[in-house]
């Protein structure tokens, strides 16, 4: 129940709840970035095989070209979050955009593989910041009970972004004065113009206290989740899984995270604070965020190369066969917020997703080269309303959990769990798509074929005879049908521990509010009203 005293005057520059027009228009220049930013990651998924033959790439730089973004968006997330907790909210967003845009422009004029991955790896910290930053902007402006409503839309905006990027790829690179590079610049206008709403609606509070970013832990923690993240990419194909080089990252990278979690939790403003898993609700979403990561971009980011390669379709046609998933994910993110602003319940939906996910990951299990398209539709729907009921709802749930003060590093916490699984799904089922693909190539075709370890070359469908077309068609669609099959038990943990979260009475107190309420009580000594 919210309070009836009127709040004091802050010490703050700008404060109180804002009304919901000027929200509205707040989320207007949010999600214009938050698209972009999520589009970055996957507008690239049809235009892969076009930009692999123009640079001359292999299947280990197909995953590379994906990995390195998520990667990059991953590591720097923590430190995004925490900063997010100490300085202008507004100015961190519109820097992290800022980078996004000079990726960007870098990948969009790249001569050659390897400035294309330094680009991504700048558009990675860039979309990193966004992706953060968002989901914390959202929770100082407006209190859980109507956060439903809000992040339904945003979750929609994820979803689509994660989705119709395969699309508007794919007509970007079949419409012939365009081409593969207009994936990279066609972001840039759409980002300068999410800047210039942010700064001309976007206002919140500026805490002005002495602050001491923890540089160590984050170099370390950049470090070892990096480490890890390469050797689950080269493991398999650019060395055996038990070799010495294996032994070597692995060890190298837990150390790292061990000193990592030492320093944390010794110096005054960890950049993950350490506390917040003593909260139950906080280690369960991390537990289900990592889980859905590595199901959704693991499986969904090689659907596009199954689409052109193993059906044969062109980057439009595959782009718009993606649209069945980003209608299911639409429909149940959207639906599922207005339903849990309405009533206040939502541990069903994190439950039903769940459930909902890990049988759309089953039945694209069982597709191959000749499964029909209306079957195929049916099957990514399915996936996409589990997913969409999942994703924004376990951000929701955590943040209803934590004290204000702590909101931008668990939503950071929780959003760099996410980008982990995923960054970890698309390097390890690459590599496993990469190594199946191989192997199935070398069964049916002999050692040549196979290019020896997973790093032979993208085929090109139009120079191949008709009898080898079916074969390498035939690997790619049973190799895909197996990465959803290794995704299936990730998704059911996933539902296992989305079951154990305890459903708590949404706060009616926007973040913002909550923080004042904190900061008054700390100062006075008296105890914080209740959020509820």
């Amino acid at each position: 129940m919210t309070t009836t005293a009127a709040p004091p005057e802050p010490t703050e520059v700008g404060s109180g709840r804002m009304s919901r027009r000027e929200v509205l228009q707040a989320l207007s220049g949010l999600m214009v970035g938050m698209f972009v930013s999520i589009l970055a990651s996957t507008v690239v998924a049809n235009a892969l095989p076009r930009i692999i033959a123009d640079l001359d790439g292999s299947q280990t730089v197909y995953t590379w070209i994906v990995t390195s973004e998520l990667l990059a968006m991953t590591a720097t997330v923590p430190l995004w979050g925490k900063m997010a907790d100490l300085y202008s909210k507004k100015l961190l967003i519109q820097l992290s955009l800022g980078l996004f845009v000079v990726g960007s422009l870098i990948a969009g004029f790249t001569p050659n593989v390897e400035v294309l991955l330094v680009s991504r790896v700048v558009q990675g910290i860039g979309a990193g910041g966004m992706s953060a930053l968002a989901l914390i902007v959202m929770a100082a402006m407006i209190p859980p009970r109507e956060l439903g409503r809000y992040a339904g839309i945003f979750g929609a905006v994820f979803g689509v972004g994660t989705i119709a990027g395969p699309l508007i790829g794919g007509v970007l690179v079949d419409t012939s004065w365009l081409g593969w590079r207009w994936c990279f610049l066609i972001g840039v206008p759409f980002t300068l113009l999410s800047i210039f709403l942010l700064q001309r609606t976007l206002h919140l509070p500026v805490v002005r206290r002495k602050v001491n970013i923890d540089w160590v832990g984050a170099a370390l923690i950049t470090a070892g989740v990096s480490t890890l993240l390469v050797w689950s990419s080269l493991a398999g194909h650019r060395f055996a899984w038990g070799s010495g080089w294996t032994a070597l990252m692995v060890g190298g990278g837990l150390v790292l995270l061990a000193l990592a979690i030492w320093v944390e939790s010794r110096v005054a403003e960890p950049i993950i604070p350490l506390g917040i898993f003593r909260n139950r609700t906080v280690s369960l979403a991390t537990v289900a965020s990592v889980l859905v990561g590595v199901a959704m971009f693991g499986g969904t980011v090689f659907l596009s190369q199954y689409f052109q390669i193993a059906l044969g379709k062109s980057p439009t046609v595959a782009g718009l066969m993606s649209l069945p998933m980003i209608f299911g994910l639409l429909v149940s993110s959207t639906v599922a917020g207005q339903l849990i602003t309405k009533y206040g319940r939502w541990k069903i939906y994190l439950v039903a997703g769940g459930a909902i996910m890990t049988a759309g990951m089953v039945l694209l299990g069982t597709i191959d080269a000749q499964t029909s398209v209306p079957v195929l539709s049916i099957y990514m729907a399915v996936l996409g309303v589990g997913v969409g009921m999942l994703m924004q709802n376990l951000v929701l749930a955590a943040q209803n959990d934590v004290p204000a003060h702590e909101l931008g590093a668990t939503t950071s916490v929780l959003t760099f769990f996410r980008s982990m699984g995923g960054a970890i799904g698309v390097s390890a089922l690459g590599a496993v798509l990469a190594n199946r693909v191989t192997s199935l190539l070398t069964e049916n075709l002999g050692a040549a074929a196979g290019g020896g370890s997973g790093t032979a070359a993208v085929p090109d469908l139009a120079t191949l005879p008709a009898p080898v077309l079916r074969i390498v068609q035939d690997a790619y669609g049973t190799a895909t049908a197996d990465l959803f099959l290794v995704g299936a038990p990730i998704a059911l943990l996933a539902f296992i521990a989305v079951i154990f979260i305890r459903e708590k009475p949404l706060s009616t107190l926007s973040g913002t509010e909550r923080l004042e309420q904190e900061e008054q009580a700390a100062a006075g000594g008296t105890p914080v009203p209740p959020m509820h």
